[in-house]
């Protein structure tokens, strides 16, 4: 049963049983009441129960509702790949275990977009779902961005932040660019706005100038491309058949659940993932790994948009963010212990201090510290203001 369908059983249910609470009730309206109506039978408790039971589906069910080119699985290039991904199941269950905290997340972008369920499985094509993933070319990130195409869609590198790395600021842009590309250079066609993610739309309108010089097709896959752009679609709805039928092609899925795995947090003032680590009870290496983009271990508002926590952790940490800062006894501040590679000035922007509130707070009279020095800082670090 596809998530689809049993969302629409449940709300069918709930309807039968609304209708019959309201007739047990002696309702004399037509109408069927609210699921949060009193009634002599508790709709709001079916409702909740019902929710536990059929709402909470799978990631792949949803991804299989979505998915519009399967009626490419025949060709023989997608065959090829079928086959490469059968002979190697591990590798398959291995990139899947990669993009589970990204999976759900990413389906619901695409899907609000009405994109093809496919364009999900990009970054299984792309990066293996490694968001720290970097090429011999320069490419970074879960969709392989070059610096210059980065740059061009607000993918700002700096200050210890790579957006590239940033899964949800990278997944926005690549959508973005996607579908830009579509609308600009092929009317609305996707397939050509692939083929052009991965070899630049210069290279593919050669090719398609070239073939309607010859009177032949000018879509995707009639074109001579370079050859990793001739396999890029076919590995992709490759493994999306596999996907949308993984016992034909005896490979065991991982289950997935259709929420995603993480919370997004504001960044309003510096946050140090470290620091947010011990006063949560993250673990820091959780943390490290849902914020790649965070090069240097920490947020900073002029550079990162969101900080990204597991979501059974959400409440904690805002808890945390938001509640004020324990201040040392007799000096009203919080403390900072030196780092390696720390100078007055990063701990002053980490902060949100300055260089001379920090002197003067610690009766510093130049700019010399050391590793293991305990430095009080006269402002909060991480609370959300």
């Amino acid at each position: 049963m596809t998530f689809h369908t049993a969302r629409r059983r449940a709300l069918g249910l709930v309807s039968s049983i609304a209708l019959f609470g309201a007739l047990a009730a002696g309702a004399h309206s037509q109408a069927a009441p609210h699921p949060g109506a009193s009634s002599a039978f508790s709709t709001t408790h079916f409702w909740n129960d019902l929710q536990l039971d059929f709402l909470p589906g799978d990631t792949w069910e949803r991804l299989r509702d979505n998915l519009q080119w399967q009626d490419r699985t025949h060709d023989a290039r997608v065959q090829h790949w079928i086959e490469h991904y059968r002979a190697n199941p591990s590798n398959v269950i291995e990139i899947i275990e990669r993009a589970r905290p990204w999976m759900a997340w990413i389906n619901e972008k695409v899907e609000t977009r009405g994109l093809p369920g496919e364009i999900a499985l990009i970054p299984f094509v792309e990066s293996s779902f490694d968001p720290t993933a970097r090429s011999h070319r320069g490419a970074a990130g879960l969709w392989q961005f070059m610096p210059g195409t980065g740059d061009a869609l607000g993918l700002s590198r700096r200050n210890g932040y790579d957006g590239r790395l940033d899964v949800v600021a990278s997944t926005e842009a690549a959508l973005d660019y996607i579908e830009l590309q579509a609308e600009q250079w092929y009317e609305g066609d996707l397939e050509l706005s692939l083929a052009a993610y991965n070899a630049g739309a210069g290279t593919v309108n050669r090719a398609r100038h070239a073939a309607g010089g010859r009177g032949e097709p000018t879509d995707y896959w009639h074109l001579q491309l370079p050859n990793e752009t001739m396999n890029y679609l076919p590995k992709l709805n490759a493994i999306a058949a596999i996907i949308a039928d993984p016992d034909a092609h005896g490979i065991d899925l991982p289950e997935i659940d259709d929420a995603p795995a993480f919370a997004k947090i504001t960044v309003e003032t510096p946050i140090n993932l470290g620091q947010l680590a011990t006063m949560s009870g993250v673990d820091q290496a959780e943390l490290s790994a849902l914020n790649p983009g965070l090069t240097n271990g920490s947020a900073h508002p002029a550079t990162a948009k969101v900080v990204l926590v597991p979501i059974e952790h959400e409440e904690n940490v805002l808890a945390h963010l938001t509640a004020p800062a324990s201040p040392n006894p007799g000096t009203g501040a919080e403390q900072h212990v030196v780092a390696r590679g720390d100078s007055l000035s990063a701990i002053a922007a980490l902060h949100g201090s300055s260089v001379e509130e920090i002197r003067q707070h610690n009766g510093l009279n130049g700019d010399v510290i050391h590793e293991g020095q305990r430095l009080d800082i006269p402002r909060r670090s991480l609370a959300a203001r």
